[in-house]
């Protein structure tokens, strides 16, 4: 079965140099073991070979029979930078991906990053990122320095994704109260999830994909709570005025026909996503190399599941080429 790893990280060497230049606004430090480690609000990442050698990358993705990687930036994203700086980084940024895509042909995809602090700035972005570089579309993070997707400042960059056909998958960054999830990892691990819940949340409830109907909508860690929270959403469709205001159906109409990637290594929450979403809206993710991804998990966890072989191979690669055009 061809295996797609819809969700990774890679953050291109030049990219890293600019963090280090002194003309960012992230903390960068060097580890004991000589890999970079980026600050950011309740986290870091250390950035391990797998970060950041696209060739030691390869060898990683033959040795554990992946066929395809769609790269994307992490945290804690351009937009966290000064205008101008955030726009140069993004285009950087794009720049290294299409290279890769181009140099490793097959072996990578990739989704563009935005300077989303700058919208106008990324409607020009993302239409050179599709219409210059090839890439199918672009990662946002689930919210631009405390400022919702929902934002009516983003409708422009909206309107040119539904002109575009383009793929818009939502990435956790570190919520508003980060300040409450400091000890324990808590931020990564809780509200990495409720951010990405949110703003689906916010998306939907605005019209936004009632409006924009050409989006491809893509949800990180299994759309964060989502599949579990569905029925609740809807229950406040039927219940208040305001959750009717911009949209004729419930939630859960526009949400079935999101994507959601694998980072959730239990199969039975995968098996529930399976039945909110349909099999063909399920997608092979790792978030590799982070601390807590894993490629193997990713694989077992969808081979465990008491689906038929054609689904599983859906799961696998199936539903990221059809979406991606790969």
């Amino acid at each position: 079965m061809r295996i797609i790893d819809f969700h990774n990280h890679y953050y291109p060497p030049v990219y890293l140099d600019a963090l280090r230049s002194g003309s960012s606004a992230v903390e960068v430090t060097i580890d004991e073991d000589g890999n970079p480690r980026i600050y950011y609000p309740g986290d870091y990442n250390i950035c391990v070979p797998g970060h950041r050698d696209i060739d030691y990358r390869e060898q990683v993705l033959i040795e554990h029979g992946v066929a395809t990687q769609v790269v994307t930036l992490t945290t804690p994203g351009t937009h966290v930078e000064q205008p101008e700086t955030a726009v140069r980084f993004a285009a950087m940024v794009n720049d290294a991906f299409a290279a890769v895509v181009q140099d490793k042909r097959g072996r990578f995809a990739a989704l563009a990053t935005l300077p989303l602090n700058d919208p106008a700035a990324s409607v020009k972005e993302l239409e050179r990122a599709c219409r210059q570089l090839g890439l199918r579309g672009a990662m946002l993070f689930s919210n631009v320095n405390g400022v919702g997707l929902n934002d009516d400042r983003f409708l422009p960059l909206y309107e040119a994704a539904n002109d575009l056909g383009a793929v818009l998958y939502i990435h956790p960054t570190h919520p508003v109260g980060v300040e409450a999830m400091t000890d324990f990892w808590l931020m990564p691990l809780v509200g990495f999830l409720c951010d990405t819940t949110l703003a689906a949340a916010k998306i939907v409830f605005s019209g936004i994909p009632e409006r924009f109907p050409n989006i491809k909508w893509a949800l990180c860690h299994m759309g964060g709570a989502i599949p579990y929270l569905a029925e609740r959403l809807d229950r406040g469709f039927h219940a208040f005025t305001e959750c009717r205001a911009h949209i004729p159906h419930p939630p859960t109409y526009y949400l079935k026909q999101f994507y959601y990637d694998t980072v959730n290594f239990d199969p039975r929450a995968i098996q529930l996503a399976i039945a909110f979403a349909g099999i063909d809206h399920i997608m092979a993710g790792s978030d590799y190399p982070h601390m807590i991804g894993s490629i193997p998990q990713m694989i077992q966890s969808i081979a465990g599941l008491p689906i038929s072989d054609a689904d599983k191979a859906a799961i696998y690669g199936g539903n990221a080429a059809r979406l991606m055009g790969l």
